[in-house]
């Protein structure tokens, strides 16, 4: 008797954990996805945790919490993928996977070296801001890159008698997709809606934390404020940023002699001399130079 009684509490508890998990599900909404971007594949997988827990602890974060996440969110140009209140979360969702993956490893491997999930729980944290950090970098790459283009356009568009608005949209109808298009792009619409040029343009500055780029978005507001003409201006401005980038990529070939001198010298040097040593200790051997018998018999072992 006392076993079945036993057996219905079990159950009886399994089934009432289970509701509760459904329900807590259930109260979350659905989110509107409809003008926003997908999220990267590695947010898709946990997704429906993410939203969760932003449902119930967005309401708790703080103010300046939410908006340091908004700014780097911005920078990397995912301000449509991902709320500020869903990426704070994403790091603590990110810790508990690796604290999960560690112990599977570990129950896998019969190992008790349980000091490796305080290796795994801070890596897993600082995961979701070294991911952004990458792709604002690579976001600010590609614009370098891609500025000198955008600006030899609009400069021919403005020496051909366009204006500004007119300019930039050819240069955003000529371009491939990249992540200055979508900007310049997003400045146009922002232009449409009725906010001033200038503050569109300020606006752009301020998402991409690009030196070149701020530096002349400013050039052209002011020349644009002076009543100077913009066409030396950026004509001016597109060879500076060429030969800026040259200067840069001529600084890094020089720098990859000193950059290689860590790799030669950890790796590539030891496995060297190894080698050498080898050989040079095959033929003292082999002349009977060297007697002693431990060498003698590991270098004959296991013939």
């Amino acid at each position: 008797m006392n076993i079945y009684l036993i057996t219905g509490c079990i159950g009886l508890s399994i089934v009432l954990l289970f509701w509760q998990v459904v329900y807590v599900f259930k109260e979350v909404p659905n989110e509107d996805r409809a003008w926003r971007d997908k999220p990267a594949t590695g947010f898709r997988f946990v997704w429906p945790i993410i939203k969760l827990l932003d449902f119930y602890v967005s309401p708790y974060l703080s103010d300046n919490r939410k908006s340091a996440a908004h700014s780097r969110l911005t920078q990397a140009g995912l301000e449509f993928s991902l709320t500020p209140s869903q990426f704070v979360v994403s790091r603590w969702v990110s810790t508990a996977a690796s604290v999960a993956f560690c112990a599977l490893i570990l129950s896998a491997f019969d190992s008790d070296l349980y000091a490796l999930v305080v290796v795994f729980a801070p890596w897993g944290y600082v995961y979701p801001d070294l991911w952004v950090s990458r792709v604002i970098k690579i976001r600010r790459r590609q614009m370098d890159k891609e500025l000198p283009f955008y600006l030899d356009v609009i400069t021919l568009s403005v020496e051909s008698g366009s204006n500004l608005n007119g300019a930039i949209t050819q240069a955003v109808q000529k371009a491939p997709d990249s992540p200055l298009r979508q900007e310049l792009n997003r400045v146009l619409r922002d232009i449409r809606a009725g906010k001033p040029r200038a503050d569109a343009l300020r606006e752009l500055s301020d998402r991409a934390g690009n030196k070149s780029l701020s530096s002349t978005i400013s050039g052209m507001i002011q020349a644009e404020r002076s009543g100077a003409s913009l066409g030396p201006v950026l004509r001016a401005q597109a060879t500076q940023l060429r030969k800026t980038r040259f200067a840069t990529a001529e600084k890094q070939a020089m720098e990859a002699p000193v950059r290689l001198l860590g790799p030669l010298v950890m790796f590539i040097f030891p496995t060297t001399f190894m080698v050498l040593g080898f050989l040079v200790l095959s033929k003292m051997l082999q002349q009977n130079m060297i007697s002693w018998t431990p060498v003698v018999w590991a270098y004959s072992w296991p013939g």
